[in-house]
């Protein structure tokens, strides 16, 4: 697979086939990660993956959080500002309108958009999952590294023919999974990632991209030739 075929075949998968994803192929993808570009090299992302039990061990512990309403953690950081501005809102809304309509799933059932969330914690049947932290310290421009090497992550795991599903819904059960990987004060959780093979009989969408002309502006001079 190029890498062209890897960046358009990249998708948030939110249903995984039960197969397991070998510790080779893991460590494999994760070791080319590392090469992922970051300021001064600070390479800022701290990642845990887990498998096996202490995996089915934290889907345990957030289905009883969900099934008891437990309230969502504090979040350590604003997932999107409280007023997103055009278009940036419009492509949000139209995003889940796709989603739920797929799933067969009215705007004003809330309940049913609830359930279709939970599948968050039990990452869409994943069989691993990473979970990316970031020092409290770091500033904007680490949290962009960070991205960067979660994209570099994703397209890996597609190169290996492995999908991926990026989630910051996890930040708000972070002190469940905290007390699972009990990682550092110092750290804040980004995400989590749900790792595994596609279970291809899952109801999916593909969502669209905005027109190139819409996020990329081209400045160009006069040539020689007088072209531009």
């Amino acid at each position: 697979m190029d890498v062209y075929e890897a960046v358009t075949s990249r998708r948030a998968v939110r249903g995984f086939a039960d197969r397991q994803v070998p510790r080779q192929v893991l460590e494999r993808v994760l070791s080319a990660a590392a090469w992922s570009p970051s300021g001064s090299n600070l390479q800022p992302w701290h990642a845990y993956v887990l498998t096996g039990g202490p995996l089915a061990e934290l889907k345990r512990r957030a289905g009883e959080r969900v099934a008891a309403g437990d309230p969502w953690d504090e979040r350590e950081y604003e997932m999107y500002p409280p007023a997103l501005p055009s278009p940036y809102h419009e492509r949000r809304s139209a995003f889940g309108k796709e989603r739920y309509s797929a799933l067969g799933i009215e705007r004003e059932d809330w309940e049913a958009r609830q359930r279709a969330a939970a599948g968050n914690w039990q990452c869409f049947g994943a069989p691993a999952a990473l979970f990316c932290y970031i020092h409290r310290d770091m500033g904007r421009p680490q949290w962009s590294d960070v991205g960067m090497y979660l994209q570099t992550v994703m397209l890996l795991l597609r190169a290996d023919g492995l999908h991926s599903c990026p989630q910051m819904a996890w930040s708000v059960y972070r002190g469940t999974v905290a007390e699972i990987l009990s990682p550092p004060d110092d750290l804040i959780l980004f995400c989590g990632m749900s790792i595994g093979f596609e279970d291809v009989t899952a109801e999916s969408i593909r969502t669209g991209r905005a027109p190139l002309e819409e996020t990329v502006t081209f400045v160009t001079g006069t040539t020689s030739r007088g072209e531009t």
